[in-house]
């Protein structure tokens, strides 16, 4: 594995697929709050590109122009959260997008397991360590530590995307689930707006 970093944005020409992994580092869970830190993306092939965004930047035009590329997707797992916190940085709307979570909550309603860690362990038999996760990422110097945790989070998704698209599939749930990545840009700025969970406008 290789872990390339960059500041504040993505370099010219790097060409990333028609599919790539995705995820965010925060300051901590709340978007509208807690600026985002750091950008991780992946082609899939064993490598991590990181993207250090600084303090009151609000811009990043070629990891804008990826993130609103109709031509790529954009594989996250849980990306309600880092869409939201994408959106909130940059006003840019991610699309198209595959979540390996709500994948994962469609296909194996036998559990309530629906982490990474735990997705990677059983369907691809790698483990992850969590350790890195609530650690300063507004750092200006990140350590190898973080790098190497911030790399973990996005080099296994494709795999997952593979096999989760297999069983959705097998399920008969695919056009359901692509509806609702399809909703996932809507559902984050519903988010940044204050309809979370508690407030949400779905229920009763």
């Amino acid at each position: 594995m290789t872990v390339h970093l960059y500041k504040n944005d993505l370099p010219e020409g790097l060409n990333l697929g028609p599919v790539v992994a995705i995820d965010t580092e925060t300051m901590g869970l709340e978007p509208r709050r807690d600026r985002l830190c750091l950008v991780q993306l992946s082609s899939g092939d064993g490598n991590a590109h990181l993207v250090q965004i600084a303090k009151g930047q609000t811009s990043a035009p070629r990891l804008e122009a990826l993130l609103a590329d109709p031509a790529v997707t954009k594989l996250f797992h849980y990306a309600r959260f880092d869409v939201a916190a994408l959106y909130n940085a940059f006003g840019v709307v991610t699309a198209p997008i595959f979540c390996t979570k709500i994948a994962s909550r469609m296909v194996r309603t036998f559990t309530d397991r629906h982490g990474l860690k735990q997705l990677v362990q059983e369907l691809v038999g790698a483990d992850i360590s969590k350790q890195q996760q609530t650690s300063d990422w507004g750092a200006d110097q990140l350590t190898n530590a973080q790098l190497d945790y911030a790399a973990s989070d996005v080099l296994y998704l494709h795999k997952l995307r593979t096999e989760l698209m297999r069983r959705l599939e097998r399920e008969g749930r695919t056009a359901l689930a692509q509806a609702c990545f399809d909703f996932l840009p809507v559902r984050a700025q519903l988010d940044l707006m204050g309809w979370s969970d508690v407030n949400d406008i779905f229920n009763h």
